[in-house]
């Protein structure tokens, strides 16, 4: 049985963020592979300024060491957009694996805004990495109530409903402003 981190995103483009969390996940959360999930079209973001699948996919490999950290374009495969439904459809597809989704703390913030999200979180743990001006209000909003009482050690996470924030560096790097020009 292969424990495997799903780090989904746009990833317009992938960039060493990605990789440092990727990196820290393998380590912390005790991983076999992180795999670095391509999305098709994200449903909360606008499609303008949206590089074309191909060039994300590619940018994620270049971030991608081959072996234990993979980029993938299962969910354009699976035709899936929403987490909820590649969750589902990834343990149908590897029953034996045991999935635990690495998101950052602003996207702990917004899960609420994703589709069906109380069920994502029955079909995978979350392994919460910081992120600078969102960590302490993710802490204290309404994913970490619901699953208040499961929050465990990153390397113990096994089964939807726990949750672990996983000790790392704030990076405050993102796709955005390296669209923009303001990073390299």
């Amino acid at each position: 049985m292969r424990r495997i981190g799903l780090l989904g995103g746009s990833f317009n483009p992938a960039h060493s963020g990605h990789r440092h969390v990727a990196e820290v996940a393998l380590r912390a959360v005790r991983l076999d592979q992180v795999w670095l999930l391509v999305s098709p079209g994200n449903p909360l973001k606008p499609r303008a300024g949206m590089a074309p699948f191909a060039e994300r996919l590619a940018s994620a490999r270049r971030i991608s060491n081959g072996a234990r950290i993979l980029a993938s374009d299962v969910e354009q495969r699976l035709g899936t957009r929403h987490t909820v439904k590649t969750l589902a459809r990834l343990r149908q597809r590897f029953p034996r694996e045991v999935f635990v989704l690495v998101i950052g703390a602003d996207n702990m913030i917004q899960l609420p805004r994703w589709r069906r999200w109380r069920e994502v979180l029955r079909l995978a743990p979350l392994a919460v990495l910081p992120r600078p001006g969102y960590t302490r209000r993710a802490l204290r909003g309404q994913v970490a109530s619901v699953l208040r009482h499961r929050r465990r050690k990153p390397a113990l996470l096994r089964q939807g409903g726990e949750w672990a924030l996983v000790p790392a560096a704030e990076r405050s790097i993102s796709a955005t402003a390296i669209r923009s020009g303001a990073l390299g």
